[in-house]
């Protein structure tokens, strides 16, 4: 079996709960992974050790008396720099956010508290969020796990740099034009950008600390070290703001797909305004091939709209 730092949240969820496996002994193995890894990656740039210790402790002690648990109780994970958590610093990667402390959990970490999970800490951005790296003039450079003369990506760098060196089991990003997708991609671990208003994004950073609205295109969403895990912390992340409560409700039915042969999957893998390495387009052929093989139906998706030019004229 793998270490703890690397077995799959759900699995490490199925420990916690038959108790072959404490909250306390889980927390304890991440922290030292952190210590051993991230001063080479710098993917964490906030933690709170003595905080995350005593969560552990009470998660194990309600679950010895019976008391109710939920989905995440007693898991630790880390989050990106730009969701506020009630008490620990967030910067969103800014020096004019060096000194902020929310008084108010996001909507996200409320949600994931209530399910009992434990904040371990932050993982870094870059300024604001907005770039395809992650370096700031606070925290400095994140690198790739893997080699780190690479980026992880960004702007949710630090989270995918996290999990993908075993400092963390789940990660919540945030994407508007690749922020989540482009740092899992880089760093080999699998993320999301859920549907428009999916998860809430009250709390989150940028906007400006108390905005209650939230960004054209910008959405909160998962990351982890597989597809299960993936719709583990969706599950719980996702639904209405606690203002919109009365307004709707989450009912998602499970997906009518049950084998590749019912599955159709477009290639659009080459643009003159966006060229991609070879290796790679030759990598996702190669997929492809092996989809139709098991059954998919493969193709190259043709449309007019698929076409960087067109999408840059559209109004």
């Amino acid at each position: 079996m793998d270490e703890l730092h690397y077995q799959p949240a759900h699995a490490l969820l199925t420990q916690l709960e038959a108790g072959t496996l404490s909250s306390e002994t889980l927390v304890t193995a991440l922290l030292a992974r952190i210590h051993e890894h991230n001063p080479a990656v710098n993917a964490i740039v906030t933690l709170d050790e003595a905080l995350a210790l005593e969560q552990a402790r009470e998660a194990d002690q309600k679950r010895t008396t019976g008391a109710a648990t939920g989905a995440l109780h007693g898991l630790p994970l880390t989050l990106k720099d730009t969701w506020e958590v009630s008490g620990m610093a967030c910067t969103a990667g800014a020096t004019a956010l060096r000194n902020y402390s929310p008084e108010r959990h996001a909507d996200v970490v409320q949600r994931l508290e209530d399910a009992g999970a434990i904040i371990l800490g932050k993982t870094n951005v870059p300024v604001y969020a907005t770039d395809l790296q992650s370096y700031n003039k606070l925290f400095g450079v994140t690198n790739n796990p893997y080699n780190a003369n690479h980026t992880p990506g960004g702007s949710s760098g630090g989270a995918a740099a996290a999990l993908a060196a075993g400092m963390t089991p789940l990660e919540v990003g945030s994407d508007l034009a690749g922020s989540i997708r482009i740092p899992a991609h880089f760093c080999g671990v699998f993320g999301h950008k859920p549907s428009r208003s999916l998860v809430s994004f009250r709390g989150h950073i940028p906007g400006p600390p108390g905005t209650q609205s939230q960004p054209d295109l910008a959405e909160g969403g998962a990351l982890a070290r597989n597809a299960k895990d993936l719709e583990l912390l969706l599950k719980v992340i996702a639904g209405p703001k606690p203002v919109d409560g009365r307004c709707w409700q989450l009912e998602m039915a499970p997906s009518r797909l049950n084998t590749l042969k019912q599955t159709r999957v477009g290639l659009w893998l080459e643009d003159p305004l966006c060229p991609v390495e070879k290796e790679l387009t030759d990598g996702y052929r190669a997929l492809g091939t092996t989809l139709a093989d098991q059954g998919a139906l493969v193709s190259e998706a043709n449309h007019p709209l698929l076409n960087l030019a067109a999408c840059r004229t559209c109004t």
